[in-house]
C-alpha cells in the first residue's frame, strides 16, 4: 500500500514540521537496528513446488513467487536477499514498493547478473544491490524478512525459475534460523566476504521448529559435503534425490556403497547438464546398477534435493558439486521431518515418472 499524502491548509510553520516528519519515517532504518516483531507467528515450515506443467505457467501468472510477493508486501523493517539471478517483475516492483514504503531492502547477487534490466530498476530506485567479489559464484538463493522470515530452496527469481524449471521454495518462521541467515547475508553485504573468505561463524547450527531439527550449512565455510556423505552413509532404507549438477566423486561413492549394501537408492539427473558438464557421475551410477534417470523437463530439473529413509530431506542451493563445496556461496538445509520428506517425495516420483528411464 502506498503511503497517503496529507494536504492542509494552516500555518506554513506545521506544513513544514508535517513534511518533515512524513520524510522521517520513510527513511530506512540504519544497520542493525533491526529487531524482530513481537508480533512474529510461532516457528514453522512449509514448502512449494513449481509446477511447469501447469497450463497457466506459459502466462508467467499465479507461480510461487506471489507467495513471496505477499510476505515482501507484508514486511514492515527489512527485506534481505541473496539471489543468483532476479528477473521476475513480481519481485522487483514489490522490492521497489517496500523501499519506498520505508522498508530497508538490501540485495547481494551474482555479479555476472547484475545487467539485468531488473536489477537495474532495482539499483535506480535506490536499492542497494551488490554484486560479489569472488571467482565463484554468489549461487545463494534466500531471502529474510523482518529478521524472523526466512524463504529459500533452489529456486531462482526469474520467469525460468519460477514458471518453466523444476524447484522447490522453503518458507521458514523462525528468529534463531533467520538470525543464520542474517549472519550469512552481513558477511557479504558488510564485510565483502566471499567463497572461500567467508568465514564458519553460523550462530545457530541447528534450530528446532516446533520439534523439528532443522541444520543450517553455508559453503564453503561449513564442509556440508562431509555431512551428506554421512547422512547418506547412515541410510537404512532408502535414498532419492534430484539433482541439477551432480560431480561429487565423495557422494556418489557414498550411494553406490549404500546400494551394495541392499539400500533402494534412485535419481534423477538434468539432461543439459550430463550433455555439458564433465565429470558428471550419472554414467557412473548407471553402469553400477543404479536406478537413476535423465529428467524429462524440456527446460530445466533444477532441484538439488536428497530423501533419506523418508525421514531427512536436504534442499537448498548447493549442487552436488565440486564447486559448491569450494567455491561457490551456497546454503543447504537438512530438515529432519517425515512430514516433510513425504512431500519431497510426491515431487520426486513425479520427477522421476516424467523422467527417461
Amino acid at each position: 500500500m502506498k503511503p497517503v499524502l496529507w494536504r492542509t491548509t494552516i500555518t506554513l510553520t506545521l506544513l513544514l514540521t508535517g513534511l518533515l516528519l512524513a520524510a522521517a519515517s520513510c527513511e530506512p532504518p540504519p544497520p542493525g537496528s533491526i529487531t524482530p516483531t513481537s508480533s512474529s507467528p510461532p516457528d514453522s515450515i512449509t514448502v512449494y513446488f513449481t509446477d511447469p506443467t501447469d497450463p497457466d505457467a506459459s502466462t508467467y501468472r499465479g507461480g510461487i513467487d506471489e507467495l513471496l510477493v505477499a510476505a515482501i508486501d507484508d514486511a514492515q523493517a527489512a527485506v534481505d536477499m541473496a539471489i543468483f539471478d532476479l528477473n521476475l517483475w513480481s519481485v522487483r516492483d514489490a522490492l521497489i514498493a517496500a523501499h519506498q514504503r520505508g522498508v530497508r531492502v538490501r540485495m547481494v547477487t551474482e555479479s555476472d547478473n547484475l545487467d539485468e534490466p531488473e536489477m537495474q530498476e532495482l539499483l535506480a530506485a535506490g536499492i542497494e544491490v551488490l554484486g560479489d567479489r569472488s571467482e565463484g559464484l554468489m549461487h545463494d538463493k534466500f531471502v529474510i524478512i523482518d529478521r524472523w522470515e526466512v524463504w529459500t530452496g533452489s529456486t531462482n527469481l526469474t520467469t525460468g525459475g519460477v514458471y518453466l524449471n523444476d524447484n522447490n521454495l522453503v518458507r521458514i518462521r523462525s528468529t534463531r534460523l533467520a538470525q543464520d541467515y542474517t549472519t550469512e547475508f552481513e558477511e557479504m553485504f558488510v564485510s565483502d566476504a566471499f567463497g572461500p573468505g567467508s568465514p564458519a561463524n553460523t550462530p545457530n547450527p541447528t534450530v528446532s521448529l516446533d520439534g523439528i531439527l532443522v541444520e543450517v550449512y553455508f559453503s564453503p565455510e561449513d564442509g556440508a559435503l562431509s555431512r551428506l556423505v554421512t547422512l547418506v552413509s547412515g541410510a537404512q532404507h532408502s535414498v532419492y534425490f534430484l539433482a541439477y549438477s551432480f560431480t561429487s566423486d565423495e557422494l556418489a561413492a557414498a550411494l553406490l556403497e549404500r546400494a551394495a549394501a541392499g539400500i533402494q537408492v534412485a535419481g534423477v539427473f538434468e539432461e543439459d547438464q550430463y550433455n555439458s558438464n564433465i565429470g558428471t557421475e550419472f554414467d557412473n551410477l548407471l553402469a553400477a546398477g543404479l536406478d537413476v534417470r535423465l529428467d524429462g523437463n524440456p527446460s530445466h530439473m533444477h532441484h538439488k534435493v536428497i530423501i533419506i529413509d523418508e525421514q531427512v530431506v536436504v534442499t537448498g542451493s548447493y549442487n552436488f558439486s565440486n564447486n559448491a563445496e569450494e567455491r561457490n556461496d551456497e546454503n543447504l538445509l537438512v530438515i529432519h521431518d517425515s512430514g516433510l520428506a513425504a512431500q519431497y517425495l510426491s515431487e520426486f516420483n513425479r520427477v522421476y515418472d516424467l523422467a527417461a528411464p
